[in-house]
């Protein structure tokens, strides 16, 4: 059984959204805080790596005319509570079960890690109505290598923040093209020098890339955990929408296509020019988010 917490109901004005938190409680007593805005039926979004609630509010207004759009922060990240000794993706669809059982939501969106997250609960969940997904990090037949997690682990131990996230993101493939050409020490350097910049500059008292580095290693236990899980989703009878980005990295598109084939109730998007990031806030920072795009798609699809 899941429980709420309280619910603090603090508004909260971020021109131009206006927004209230909450917090309920998971199956482990872990509290789960979480964004609500806008109006209509339910929609839950959850975030991938390196993200909070904070980086689809953009996304949450463009839908909030519509539905009203619940943003969790994924334990570990933002005001929710530590990921845990026990966590898993079970964990992580517990906490969905907690914010449905307090919401009424019926609708689930989750991105990479959050769209492995989001398939699971659609499985396991009879609450959840419809589900979409943007690039689910989903590795099929070994369409990508999961050996950089020890050097990502040691580097992160030993305090080396920077060169802990490149290896993350060339493990991961998410950088662009060039990334590959350009020597690695640079690419630490860079990322420190980026690290200092917004230490440096606070943003609204959002997470920072130092503070949400340590959060990868469970986002990655995740991926790792949920490795060749697509014949299990052939029992899925949940409506769901599969989403993409033409930009995206050649392990996620394969993803995509293993679970359109596989999925009995499945329809699929891919959005010319987008990459991995397409669903988040669009900003100087961001990895090319166009959120006002797959809005789009979404409101069709939870119409």
């Amino acid at each position: 059984m899941t429980t709420e917490t309280n619910d603090t109901s603090r508004t909260t004005t971020t021109a131009p959204v206006a927004y209230t938190t909450g917090f309920v409680t998971s199956r482990d007593s872990t509290a789960i805080s979480y964004r609500q805005l806008g109006r209509g039926p339910g929609v839950v979004l959850l975030h991938g790596a390196m993200e909070t609630a904070q980086s689809h509010m953009q996304l949450a207004e463009a839908l909030a005319d519509a539905f009203t759009v619940y943003l969790p922060d994924r334990r570990g990240h933002g005001q929710s509570g530590p990921h845990g000794a026990s966590y898993s993706i079970q964990t992580e669809v517990d906490d969905v079960d907690a914010l449905l059982t307090k919401t009424d939501a019926h609708d689930v969106f989750g991105v990479s890690a959050g769209g492995l997250i989001a398939l699971q609960a659609a499985l396991t969940l009879p609450a959840i109505r419809k589900v979409a997904v943007y690039e689910p990090a989903l590795i099929v037949n070994n369409s990508l290598s999961t050996a950089f997690l020890a050097r990502y682990d040691r580097e992160m131990a030993q305090g080396r923040v920077a060169a802990a996230l490149v290896t993350g993101m060339k493990g991961a493939q998410m950088g662009p093209p060039i990334f590959n050409a350009i020597p690695r020490w640079l690419l630490e350097s860079l990322t420190s020098m980026a690290m200092k910049q917004e230490d440096a500059k606070p943003n609204d008292g959002a997470m920072t890339m130092r503070m949400l580095a340590p959060t990868l290693h469970y986002d990655f236990q995740i991926v790792s955990e949920m490795t060749d899980a697509h014949e299990r989703f052939g029992a899925l009878q949940t409506e769901t929408l599969l989403l993409g980005g033409s930009k995206s990295p050649r392990y996620l598109k394969r993803a995509l296509d293993t679970l359109e084939k596989i999925l009995p109730h499945a329809q699929r998007i891919e959005f010319p020019g987008l990459n991995h990031g397409g669903s988040s806030d669009a900003s100087a920072t961001n990895r090319g988010g166009q959120p006002a795009l797959v809005a789009q798609a979404l409101r069709r699809f939870f119409a």
